[in-house]
Formats: C-alpha cells, structure tokens, sequence
C-alpha cells in the first residue's frame, strides 16, 4: 500500500510539473530518473500515461483519469493522517507556501520558523517570488497574496488590512517640487514596481467620487521591492508602495507621502488557499497564527502615534499623528 501512495505522490507532482525537467527540479533528481520511474509505472499498469513531446508533454486518457483520483485518494488519506495525528496534538506532513519576495522575507519566513518551532515534526516549504504562481497554484497549501484578487477558484482569507502610498524622500521633493494634482506625476521621476504582468505604470487616485488614472514615465524600475524603496530613500523619485514596507520610513521621515489627500486602491493581504483542496490541521493553524499576529492591527501599524522614535522632531511626530501610525 505504502509504495501505491508514493506512486500517486510522484505521478501527481509530474503531472502538476508540465515538463520532465520542471518534476526533476521540484523532486530533486535527474530528468533521466524521473523518465525511468515514469516508464516503470506505466509498465506495472500496461498503460500510456502521457504523450511525450520535446518540451512540454500531455496527459492521455488514462493519464487524466489517474491524476484525477489520485488527487482525491491522496486528500482522504492526508485527511485521514492529520485527523490521527490530531487526536495527539501532532502536526505534520508538509506545508507548502507561496508569498510575494519582500513581505515573504520580513513576514512569513519569521512566522513559519516559529510554527515550525511549535510543531517540530512539521516540514515547511516557502516559495517567495513577485510573480504570483498560476498553472501550478494547486502544489500550494496557501497562497499569500497582497491586492487585486487573481482570477481563481481559491478561496480567500483576509490576513491584514494594507494601504498602496504615494511617497518620496524629503530631499527629492525639496530639489524638484511637491506634486499638488495627479497630473503632476507626469513631470516627476517616478520609481515602479513590476509585479505579477500587472500594467504597473498607470497609478489611479481618487478623492470622493474622482477617479484619475495617470500614466507614469518609469525613471527606475524593478522587479525587486526592496530595490525600488532604497531608490526612493537615496531621492532618486516617487513611489508607489504597500504601507507594510514604507511606515517605517514614514514614521521617521525619510519618505513622506505625496498628494496625500488623494487616496489609492487598498492592497488587503488574504490567504488564498485551493478550492479543490482539504483544510488540513496545518493549514488551519498556520492561519491562525497569521490571523493572530496581524489582527486586529498590523504590526506596521502598532507603534503608538504619541511616541516619538529617535532622530524625530515634533513635526514627524505630528505627520505620524496625521497618518494614523
């Protein structure tokens, strides 16, 4: 029975891999290994299961079919081991998360570490990447996701509530002037972040019912978060970001938010987590201990307004006021 579930296990994550090389990389062998286990297990069952090509392969029928049940079967038997493993306050098999390159760094991997230190027989896998998975989202447990909802059959869980800033160092905005409409962006140096094959360029603000989409010239961009804020802080332009990564910034003064009585799309942080799977106990608590650590208010907001960091003067400290951090 034991060597059927491995078989399941392997012919699942070939197939959710697209390619014999992408199914070597996730499993950690050769291409040439994964070829031969695949021709073993079609042999045991005197059936083709997927039609070969140079780069790219397809189930066939019976492929399908395998894949099929084996996901189901193989969601009981998970079911079944963490509802025993329940009964014992054990937690374990694998979690498998995916979450945005910055935030993963600053916030996740610090959480799974402590989930992990509470459940030591778990094993945790963390995938960080600015380009938010879309064929292979199933191999996911949970999906952190930052914004605009994608297209899925995920369902969602809010996590933390997350504001998108217009801000630029102080030393920028005194050497080329301070934005006073939003059509100003357009003789400013702007810093964009690209993310997701999203049209990153066109920044919409609102004030009441006025909507204003604005396309910006990107003087410096990058896929990398962290790249563009140190842009922002050096006073190299404007940036848009999440609140998560500049409050800090703006607490001290080295950002300051631009047309500041404008407001941008929220950028809610959710879980998303596949419609088609099981929530697992690890699943489960792993969101509970999310939901604990950025409920009812995010860390990035918990530093009271009244209390004055080193280096503030009265005036950061009323801007902080201001803001509401």
């Amino acid at each position: 029975m034991a060597s059927e579930v491995v078989d399941l296990r392997f012919f699942v994550t070939l197939a959710e891999s697209g390619t014999l090389s992408e199914a070597a990389r996730r499993m950690d062998v050769t291409a040439s290994a994964i070829s031969q286990r695949l021709q073993q297990l079609e042999k045991r069952l005197s059936v083709h299961l997927i039609h070969r090509s140079t780069r790219r392969f397809n189930l066939t029928d019976e492929g399908e079919m395998l894949y099929t049940k084996a996901v189901s079967l193989l969601a009981e038997i998970d079911t079944l081991i963490e509802s025993l493993r329940a009964r014992s306050g054990e937690v374990g098999g694998t979690l498998h998360v995916w979450a945005p390159l910055s935030f993963g760094r600053e916030y996740l991997a610090p959480a799974l570490a402590d989930f992990h230190a509470q459940h030591p027989k778990l094993l945790v896998s963390l995938t960080l990447s600015d380009l938010r998975p879309a064929a292979d989202s199933e191999r996911f447990d949970l999906i952190v996701n930052i914004g605009a909802l994608p297209d899925s059959n995920m369902v969602a869980y809010p996590i933390a509530s997350n504001k998108l800033f217009l801000c630029a160092s102080p030393a920028y905005l005194a050497s080329r002037g301070v934005p006073r409409l939003p059509s100003d962006l357009s003789g400013h140096c702007c810093i964009v972040l690209r993310q997701n094959e999203e049209d990153v360029s066109l920044w919409r603000l609102r004030q009441g019912d006025a909507e204003v989409a604005v396309r910006v010239t990107a003087a410096l961009n990058s896929n990398d978060g962290e790249v563009t804020r140190a842009w922002a802080l050096a006073g190299k332009g404007i940036i848009l970001r999440s609140e998560w990564a500049v409050a800090d910034n703006l607490r001290t003064g080295r950002l300051v938010k631009v047309l500041d009585d404008w407001t941008l799309a929220d950028a809610d942080i959710v879980a998303l987590i596949p419609q088609s799977h099981t929530v697992s106990a690890r699943v489960r608590l792993f969101l509970a201990l999310l939901k604990a650590r950025f409920q009812p208010v995010p860390p990035w907001r918990q530093l009271s307004a009244t209390e004055v960091q080193p280096g503030e003067t009265p005036a950061l400290k009323a801007r902080a006021s201001k803001i509401g951090l």
